[in-house]
């Protein structure tokens, strides 16, 4: 499969994120009672060893959220974040001043909100790209991990990666515009879609 995409192909991805931020940003600031606005400065094509590296390197200890694309695209999707804008973002979520970045893999109310914080901006990037491509596409129920970044991508493309090696890279900034609190939270999308899928994907927005 041929991966090197044109400008006009990589604008289609930028701008597809940017529908699926837009729609994620209505959603958390509606959950967190707080103007919060997300913006995508990059989205490219990535092959699975730029992926790890793109998130800080195989052994950086890591957030993510995982989920599986079904429906008429299948593959599978994660949001990263680093351990401290996750804890930062959970505090918004659930105030517990018992809450830190040592402590975060072992707290399980502060999991359960990252998982469905996660879900809330990942069902709404599939929504955009189901509604792009005018095609079905659902998530499965997410699945929430603390660990590195190598563990995490591993376990998650253990079937995948016997056919594909590349994946939609979606970088995302979240920033509070009230209080500045969040001060542009990063966190990373990374879509893999199975091979056939990425073909779809492709075609479907032009460029195939």
């Amino acid at each position: 499969m041929n991966h090197n995409h044109s400008l006009n192909e990589l604008d289609i991805l930028k701008e597809l994120g940017n529908i699926g931020a837009g729609n994620a940003a209505t959603a958390l600031s509606q959950l967190l009672n707080k103007e919060i606005n997300m913006n995508v400065p990059m989205a490219k094509v990535v092959n699975f060893n730029e992926m790890m590296e793109l998130i800080g390197g195989s052994e950086r200890p890591v957030a993510a959220v995982f989920l599986r694309m079904e429906g008429e695209i299948t593959g599978s999707l994660f949001f990263v974040l680093s351990l401290e804008d996750a804890t930062r973002l959970i505090n918004h979520l659930i105030p517990d001043r018992d809450l830190h970045v040592g402590n975060l893999p072992s707290h399980e109310l502060g999991l359960s909100a990252l998982q469905e914080l996660g879900n809330i901006v990942s069902a709404h990037y599939l929504t955009a790209l189901s509604e792009c491509i005018g095609m079905i596409v659902t998530p499965s129920v997410p699945q929430v991990t603390i660990d590195m970044v190598g563990a995490i991508v591993m376990t998650g493309l253990l079937e995948i990666s016997q056919v594909s090696d590349h994946a939609i890279f979606i970088d995302t900034e979240l920033i509070e515009t009230a209080e500045k609190q969040l001060e542009k939270a990063k966190g990373h999308f990374f879509l893999v879609p199975n091979p056939d899928s990425f073909e779809k994907i492709l075609k479907a927005l032009g460029a195939r």
